[in-house]
């Protein structure tokens, strides 16, 4: 049963995230653009998250799905990092673990149940 909280919440949270990129919220568009990420690529990044928390959501009844949504959304979080550390932006390096966390132990209880 935790497991299914923490997968619902993690998605929930993701789509958060996904909706913000996707209607271009200042908080978080503004980051993107300092760190040097094409406003191009925004709309592939939302739908990226959009499509990984629609997966966390499937696996919960199709299980290999959730896996990969997770395996994704895991790389797509580390890259946020690795953006952030890249343009030297220390301060605002937490914000992406913020959504990696969540995800992280989403799959760990899944292998775990």
């Amino acid at each position: 049963m935790v497991h299914v909280i923490v997968t619902v919440l993690a998605a929930a949270w993701v789509a958060f995230s996904a909706y913000a990129i996707l209607t271009r919220a200042a908080w978080v568009v503004q980051p993107l653009a300092a760190y040097g990420v094409p406003s191009s690529w925004w709309p592939w990044l939302g739908a990226a998250k959009a499509a990984g928390a629609a997966g966390l959501l499937v696996g919960l009844f199709v299980p290999v799905i959730g896996t990969l949504a997770g395996i994704g959304l895991v790389l797509y979080f580390v890259g946020a990092v690795i953006t952030v550390l890249r343009a030297r932006s220390y301060a605002t390096v937490a914000y992406p673990l913020l959504y990696l966390v969540p995800v992280v132990a989403a799959l760990m209880l899944r292998s775990a149940a």
